[in-house]
């Protein structure tokens, strides 16, 4: 009523009113089910005028219960970590505790340059599934996840010449409002393709449009300038590729007062099957390619 809130509103986590996971998300959902491994397969198109089209797949090892794998570890029996973020959004990690109820070892690891004095202030946290699930529901793409996702799904044509780098440069712009960007993006793609491959545009203005409308429905769900919320406004910390994630810990630099180390192995969490490929042979295998062609003909 009064127009008094926060700009950005702050998230659950931020302004220490999350209710725990374990009265919420685990009524459903808990981290102990064995969910053993799961594919994924990420589209990455280049910022060239081909908008060259590679694939990363990758082999999640999920785990749980009494396996090993992502669950496991963080969640298996015994497991008990407890952590210390320097920052609201707890995106710097100095401490970590990791104690083994059944066994009653402990081990605390600290970040390079940080020692335990440093941290006798900050408050402690048990870790949870949205220590890392943050983003359950109202996922904030970065650009280039969003341009992937819709040359992805055919929702803009890849084979307009270099449709991905111009979007890129439309979604970074800076909009006062969403009327703004909803007169200025689709404009001044248009603009573009007018003037620097004008054939195409004549033969081709339809999927201009298209692809503008894409483009606009991905900054209109992400970017909402009344409430300053912007490109990275709230981080995701599923991962490690938008933001620091996983290595706010796994990041090879926490170490336990005997040398030890929060491991750093990539393939602790995930076996990489392809990495930037055009055309990765296990989804030749798996009978997967022809499916995601088909889509992208579109």
């Amino acid at each position: 009523m009064f127009d008094s809130y926060r700009r950005p509103i702050p998230s659950a986590i931020e302004s220490n009113r999350l209710v725990p996971a374990r009265e919420t998300c685990e009524n459903c959902h808990w981290s102990q089910k064995f969910d053993a491994v799961r594919l994924r397969v990420i589209n990455n198109y280049a910022e060239d005028e081909k908008n060259t089209h590679t694939q990363t797949v990758l082999l999640m090892m999920i785990g749980g219960s009494k396996f090993s794998g992502i669950h496991g570890a963080h969640f298996g029996p015994g497991v008990s970590i407890r952590f210390a973020a320097a920052d609201s959004k707890r995106q710097t990690i100095p401490w970590v505790e990791y104690r083994n109820t059944i066994s009653g070892s402990s081990e605390v690891f600290l970040s390079e340059a940080t020692t335990e004095d440093a941290v006798d202030n900050l408050p402690k946290h048990e870790m949870q599934c949205v220590d890392c699930h943050n983003r359950p529901t109202h996922t904030f793409e970065s650009p280039e996840r969003g341009m992937n996702e819709a040359l992805a799904l055919g929702e803009i044509s890849a084979s307009l010449p270099f449709v991905k780098t111009k979007g890129m440069e439309l979604l970074k712009a800076s909009y006062g409002s969403r009327d703004e960007a909803s007169e200025k993006l689709p404009a001044a793609l248009a603009s573009y393709y007018r003037q620097n491959f004008p054939d195409l545009f004549a033969n081709r203005y339809r999927d201009v449009e298209e692809a503008a409308r894409a483009i606009l429905a991905i900054y209109n769900r992400n970017v909402f300038p009344d409430l300053k919320v912007g490109w990275g406004t709230y981080p995701n910390n599923l991962g490690h590729t938008d933001f620091p994630g996983c290595f706010r810990c796994h990041d090879g630099s926490h170490t336990s007062k005997d040398g030890k180390a929060i491991v750093q192995d990539c393939n602790a969490c995930h076996e990489t099957l392809a990495m930037d490929e055009a055309s990765p042979q296990i989804l030749k295998t798996l009978g997967i390619e022809e499916r995601v062609s088909k889509v992208q003909k579109k």
